[in-house]
């Protein structure tokens, strides 16, 4: 699990709801026209600017990437394809049938060199595999910005909606409370959405997608050179190109100069 995401929220709740306990209660920041206007009018807008396969899919796949991890870093995944590029050479490709791996991805490019497919079967679509992958983070990126960027604008359109109802009302003092409470409940409801959950989902998803991208390109390669009976030794200098040159070496080698 990304721990990160969790305590942001977790954090960002636990501020606003000391803040509203403070100066009274929950009952007093809930309007149910307000959430209508800003939860309604923000999947009316996102159901316009996005196809429906584009939701289904990126949602879910956003919201579950938010919350968990790679199973593997950048640096691990090249120790693990070097490790099994050992094992094909001193077993060939019927000893990685034993490998095992948490990553999904990695296991089944083994698979595939297990199985003695060639280099092009496994190229075409481990990188058909992750192409789609990205495609739907990065939906799910956009749709998460979407909507943060959709809530504060119906927060205002509230806001506008309540004054308009006040002004409408002046001869009649009771109602101009609930509509006072619209107006400000509305900008309140869209400025928490947008800036506390949606907009800072969009960002770690793009993040996590740069992630991945390198991350799958990484065993890509890897699987590859070892399908092609590439030392383990040839195989581990070619992947860390994929790391930051501080990341390269492990605690305590010596980093040429």
């Amino acid at each position: 699990m990304d721990i990160t995401t969790l305590v942001g929220l977790l954090a960002g709740v636990i501020v606003l709801s000391t803040l509203i306990l403070m100066g009274g209660d929950f009952r007093m920041f809930y309007d149910i026209h307000a959430v209508i206007i800003i939860f309604g009018g923000s999947f009316a807008a996102t159901m316009i600017r996005f196809p429906l396969s584009a939701i289904l899919h990126g949602m879910p796949l956003g919201a579950k990437f938010a919350f968990t991890m790679s199973r593997l870093a950048a640096r691990d995944l090249v120790d693990e394809l070097a490790r099994i590029a050992e094992i094909a050479r001193k077993q060939g490709p019927v000893g990685l049938e034993k490998v095992e791996t948490d990553e999904p991805f990695l296991a089944k490019g083994i698979r595939y060199v297990a199985d003695g497919y060639d280099l092009e079967f496994i190229r075409d679509n481990m990188e058909r595999d992750r192409d789609n992958f990205l495609m739907h983070l990065n939906e799910g990126s956009k749709i998460y910005r979407a909507i943060g960027d959709c809530a504060p604008a119906f927060g205002m359109i509230g806001t506008l909606l309540g004054m308009v109802q006040m002004f409408s009302n002046m001869s009649d003092p009771s109602k101009l409370g609930p509509f006072m409470a619209v107006a400000l409940l509305a900008t309140l409801y869209g400025a928490v959405v947008a800036n506390l959950i949606c907009l800072p989902i969009a960002d770690k998803l793009h993040g996590k997608l740069i992630d991945e991208e390198t991350n799958r390109t990484l065993i890509i390669d890897g699987i590859l050179m070892i399908r092609d009976s590439k030392s383990p030794a040839l195989v581990r200098e070619m992947l860390l190109a994929y790391l930051p040159e501080k990341h390269r070496h492990e605690e305590g080698e010596l980093v040429p100069a």
